[in-house]
């Protein structure tokens, strides 16, 4: 499934790379589902969803 970031972050669980508004994620490969389930909720270190399912 394809995700896009919708607020910018630095992912601490990816080298620190910044994710910016639009950019797909991940950057490469596939995320892992308990990250993913984290970004996509508030059980994040800021409490809110950062990505968002697009469709195919």
């Amino acid at each position: 499934m394809p995700y896009i970031v919708i607020k910018d972050f630095k992912d601490l669980e990816d080298k620190n790379h910044i994710y910016r508004a639009g950019d797909k994620y991940p950057r490469s490969g596939r995320g892992k589902k308990d990250r993913i389930e984290e970004l996509l909720g508030s059980e994040n270190r800021r409490g809110e969803p950062l990505i968002q399912e697009v469709g195919d």
